[in-house]
């Protein structure tokens, strides 16, 4: 057999040299690459997991934020000469051919390196990582780094994150923490300093109708221009220099309204109000995936609150097939007795969101998850015109933003009457609840 040599078939540029000198001869093990747009990270991180695979036996993930990106990026993806990132993976050093449909390669050594969807990441629970590539990780849901960094530390395992930004989100967060920090391998590259485009291509991306936002963000890796397609990033940031992010307690002197979106067979979430003359206290959020009501039901009474009512979309009148009830019946039954709002399309109760803004205050701990989500949320892009679609890109962020955008549609509508005291609410004919 002759002689392999990695990386195969790939020589870095000059930028790219650093990142595989901090992993291969200084050992870090936390990576953070912020590079332009064509930059190639995906083909530099290709190669540095290629030879990780190879010099300590193991499993290996390389995340997408979806699974049908990494199918697209990685599994059918090639450079601009034609040659495909799986043949990164010499022939000779894999044991068989890849696994399509789970997008698996096992080489000879017995690593296993596969590409996960980070909307799916349960599919990996239970097993036990040495080395995570998380592309574009400003678009993924940030829980899965928090599901992989503790079997990483455990087992001495690395972990590499690449993308472009889209905001002051988890990613942004990130990056700040890992520039002052030596454990960790930190660059931000933009046009200027890669040499990759010139100044007379980006000017033909202005000419062709890009806006000044997208230039800054996609080749100059701002951060401040936030993430472009964002239905509520200028609203938080409004509400952020207004101080309306913050600390938001729970009064006890107030009922609590809850707004939910109810997963089928993904996350249910649910915010909880306090409203007050003109102001809704957004002071809690719950989000949690694989569990029915009973779970949601045991949720709401541990956390001692007072209830006024609970509200959920139309869909939750709808019957099962099977048992022929609809969740409403079901949560009756556990004593959540939901007001069922009116069914109206996205782009209004969108309206009515962007709208409700203005009187919203947030805790920034509690909420903490459900403000990432909201930050995140963004239209669909169209791949093929190279512009976003007007409707949402549905994503891990869904489940949040629909809970939100139905706190908006219940107070735009006047469900909720002005006085949020207690005495007001008994006087007016509602009544607190609680499990049994």
């Amino acid at each position: 057999m002759r002689a392999v040599t990695l990386p195969w078939k790939f020589e870095p540029r000059p930028y790219q040299i650093p990142l595989f000198d901090a992993f291969q001869n200084r050992g870090l093990k936390r990576l953070i690459t912020v590079w332009h747009r064509r930059a190639g990270k995906d083909k530099s991180y290709v190669n540095l997991l290629a030879l990780a695979a190879l010099q300590r036996v193991g499993t290996y993930y390389y995340f997408f934020p979806t699974y049908a990106q990494g199918k697209k990026i990685f599994w059918d993806g090639m450079d601009g000469s034609g040659f495909r990132f799986l043949d990164h993976f010499p022939k000779s050093l894999r044991a068989g051919d890849p696994n399509n449909t789970e997008m698996k390669i096992k080489l000879c050594n017995g690593s296993l390196v596969q590409v996960v969807g980070a909307d799916n990441i349960d599919s990996i629970v239970g097993t036990n990582p040495v080395g995570c590539v998380f592309s574009e990780f400003a678009l993924q849901d940030p829980k899965g780094w928090d599901f992989i960094s503790p079997i990483l530390l455990e087992n001495g395992g690395w972990a590499a994150f690449n993308f472009t930004p889209r905001g002051k989100n988890h990613a942004w967060k990130l990056y700040q923490m890992s520039k002052n920090n030596p454990a960790w391998f930190s660059q931000l590259l933009t046009v200027e300093q890669t040499g990759v485009l010139t100044p007379e291509q980006i000017q033909e991306e202005r000419d062709a109708g890009k806006s000044e936002e997208f230039i800054q963000q996609e080749y100059y890796c701002s951060f401040e221009s936030g993430m472009q397609g964002s239905y509520y990033g200028r609203e938080l940031d409004k509400a952020d220099a207004q101080g309306r992010i913050g600390a938001v307690p729970y009064d006890p002197r107030l009922l609590v309204e809850t707004w939910w979106d109810l997963g089928i067979g993904d996350s249910t979430a649910i915010w909880f109000t306090q409203t007050h003359l003109n102001q809704v206290r957004v002071f809690d959020y719950l989000e949690d995936e694989g569990e029915g009501l009973p779970f949601y039901a045991r949720e709401l009474n541990r956390k001692g609150y007072q209830y006024a009512a609970h509200y959920a979309p139309h869909d939750i009148e709808v019957r099962e097939l099977g048992s022929g009830r609809s969740r409403l019946e079901t949560a009756r039954e556990l004593g959540i007795h939901f007001n069922v709002l009116p069914k109206l399309r996205i782009e209004d109760g969108i309206d009515a969101a962007r709208a409700i803004f203005n009187r919203c205050w947030f805790d920034a701990v509690k909420c903490a998850r459900g403000l990432e989500a909201l930050v995140q949320y963004h239209k669909e892009f169209d791949d093929k015109r190279d512009e976003y679609k007007n409707r949402p890109y549905h994503d891990w962020s869904s489940h949040a933003a629909d809970a939100f955008r139905y706190l908006a549609i219940g107070h735009r509508d006047a469900i909720l009457p002005q006085s949020r005291d207690r005495h007001a609410r008994r006087s007016a004919g509602y009544t607190s609840w609680k499990t049994a």
